[in-house]
């Protein structure tokens, strides 16, 4: 252990010496690996560490937070001292004994990436290069990243919580670029999951190259999209940042209690059509966003958002449940040391309902099949969104038929979960990163094939042209 119980004692004893109702000692140590490829050569090998501790004082509403790299105790003692400042005094200030709590991970590493080495995962680099610009003379470009950490947490506090967590994590993101005259388009595929080097056994880095390129060469021969209201499939997995950004970020405690939230004060009322079930769970076994602990030390759990089109609960850190006179959700969660936590998603998905994709497909006469989204914008506040379609198809009569380019969806959030009319039995998850108030933490998204019953779909060719 690199802080002894003594030590960690002494540091909250020394941030509540001006007062404050609570302390918390947060210490990280992240050791991160990436190699990165572009027009077939290697062009980035980094290897980053970063170590330190962070000190949380809570006083009522008010927060103090300061952080070191130094772990010597007299700059822990300073910094505690300096994240306790601002404290007002007052006389119950009560320190518990430090009891360590111990839980054993589900998340077990068969390959742990710290073993390989980097001429092996060079190797996965040049593999995913060559597959994707075997697949088509007008790939132009490919550029392959990989990624690899090793992070060990450590909190305490003063109400006696006392534990620890590892969290190892393995990602690889591939984009292959086609290019026809002045026609451009990309295709992308960016596995990763809490586990080790084994991600490459589940995801092939041939097939990894060989998908990102297809999706470039369809796009590349798609007409344009149209541009008319219609009902829209979207796609299984990363489909589920749609949720994600327009409704997810809305059920975070912290926009409940600023009132920002179009769910503020909702629990209990239908926020969404009957077969929509949403949930974010920390626990799925090697899942992106998983862990056995949160970055306040509160274990992983399922939390169940909306039940069958009603609000049930919101997400949690410890700040924002105390001041409700509740239990955390273990969703608070950090960037690094240097970082307070706040309430955050981990691995956010509707659940999977009744419908086969045939089925739900088979429904629509005119439409579109968004098979993957890309990236978009959205209003915190109302939900009102507009994402990118990566890869989409017509749907007439029933059938996918020809690929169109240049599709956006545009429209609201919560009205989204009231036109979702069929939901898939095939639910899968995607990786991603997940920005809020200038921090980034991984998060997985996902859905199953789902069917919004009418979608304003943006695009360069007007219906009936």
């Amino acid at each position: 252990m690199v802080l002894s119980q003594e030590k960690i004692n002494q540091v909250l004893k020394t941030a509540l010496n001006k007062g404050g109702q609570f302390a918390e000692l947060f210490f990280e140590r992240k050791v991160s690996n990436q190699l990165s490829m572009e027009s077939s050569k290697v062009e980035t090998v980094k290897t980053g560490y970063n170590l330190g501790v962070g000190i949380r004082v809570i006083n009522g509403d008010q927060v103090s937070y300061a952080y070191t790299d130094d772990l010597a105790l007299e700059a822990l003692l300073e910094t505690a001292k300096v994240a306790g400042a601002a404290s007002k005094y007052h006389d119950n200030v009560v320190i518990n004994n430090l009891k360590k709590s111990k839980y054993d991970s589900p998340h077990q590493i068969q390959i742990r990436p710290e073993t390989i080495e980097k001429l092996k995962k060079k190797e996965v680099l040049e593999t995913v290069d060559q597959s994707a610009r075997g697949i088509d003379e007008r790939i132009q470009q490919v550029m392959v990243n990989y990624v690899d950490y090793t992070q060990e947490v450590l909190i305490a506090n003063s109400q006696g919580l006392f534990v620890e967590d590892e969290r190892v994590r393995t990602r690889l993101m591939a984009n292959a670029v086609a290019a026809d005259g002045q026609i451009i388009q990309t295709g992308r595929e960016t596995p990763g999951k809490h586990i080790g080097f084994e991600l490459f056994e589940e995801y092939p880095p041939e097939e990894i190259g060989k998908k990102a390129a297809e999706k470039a060469i369809t796009m590349l021969e798609a007409r344009p999209a149209p541009s008319a209201r219609m009902p829209v499939v979207v796609n299984h997995g990363f489909g589920g940042v749609l949720f994600h950004e327009a409704c997810g970020h809305g059920l975070e405690a912290d926009a409940i209690q600023k009132g920002s939230s179009v769910y503020a004060n909702r629990i209990g009322e239908k926020v969404a059509n009957e077969k929509v079930t949403a949930i974010d769970d920390a626990t799925i076994v090697n899942e992106w966003g998983a862990f056995v602990i949160d970055d306040e030390g509160h274990p992983a759990q399922e939390t169940v958002l909306i039940q069958d089109g009603k609000l049930t609960d919101y997400m949690y850190d410890f700040k924002t449940a105390k001041k409700e006179g509740r239990e955390s959700t273990g969703n608070g969660r950090r960037q690094s040391y240097r970082n307070p936590p706040i309430p955050r998603m981990t691995n956010t998905f509707i659940a999977p309902g009744e419908s086969t994709p045939d089925e739900i497909i088979g429904s629509v006469d005119k439409g579109l099949y968004a098979k993957s989204l890309s990236g978009g914008q959205v209003e915190p506040a109302t939900g009102d969104y507009t994402f990118t379609v990566a890869e989409g198809y017509l749907i007439e009569n029933g059938k996918i038929t020809e690929p169109v380019r240049g599709a956006t969806l545009v429209g609201n959030g919560p009205k989204s979960l009231h036109r979702i009319t069929m939901v898939g039995n095939d639910l899968k998850h995607a990786p991603g990163m997940c920005g809020k108030e200038g921090q980034s933490v991984p998060a997985a998204v996902g859905q199953p094939t789902l069917l919004i019953e009418e979608v304003t779909v943006g695009g360069t060719e007007r219906e009936g042209e």
